[in-house]
């Protein structure tokens, strides 16, 4: 199935990306590469989760953030190429996590999104990632993730 095919099986809309909110573009093009700036889990102009986790954001609500971070990610790079179906799959995904100093389980918060990047793109879905504590992300947020994604010529 194309990506647009998924994301609507999924009843995912990709709304256009938000920000810059400084010096920088939400996505750039290198070549057949699409880099995507850190996206934050923002929803309809609202941060759905803040503060570290676990204390201040339980590990599910987490996930769906990081979740959300995907839809963004993906809608980014979308934009900048004239539709996801234009966009061929997922290199990289550089996940970091709000935490508490004693959470170890930035993997699972970060799986969230990349199983949804499996889901929306299927085996060229598969990537390279990295899930890092941190401790603090903008705007408080729980979750930031970036992406680099490969579009056809």
């Amino acid at each position: 199935m194309k990506p647009s095919e998924n994301l609507s099986r999924l009843g995912i809309v990709l709304a256009p990306p938000a920000g810059p909110f400084g010096a920088y573009v939400p996505a750039r093009r290198a070549g057949s590469l699409i880099y995507v700036a850190g996206q934050l889990p923002m929803r309809d102009g609202t941060l759905i989760a803040s503060g570290p986790v676990p204390s201040s954001c339980p590990l599910e609500q987490a996930r769906q953030a990081a979740r959300q971070c995907a839809v963004n990610g993906v809608a980014a790079a979308a934009g900048l190429v004239g539709g996801v179906d234009r966009l061929v799959g997922v290199v990289r995904v550089g996940a970091f996590v709000a935490s508490d100093d004693s959470f170890t389980q930035q993997p699972q918060v970060a799986n969230a999104a990349s199983e949804l990047l499996l889901e929306i793109f299927g085996d060229s879905g598969r990537h390279v990632r990295a899930a890092v504590g941190v401790n603090v992300l903008p705007l408080g947020a729980s979750v930031e993730i970036e992406f680099i994604f490969e579009a056809v010529a």
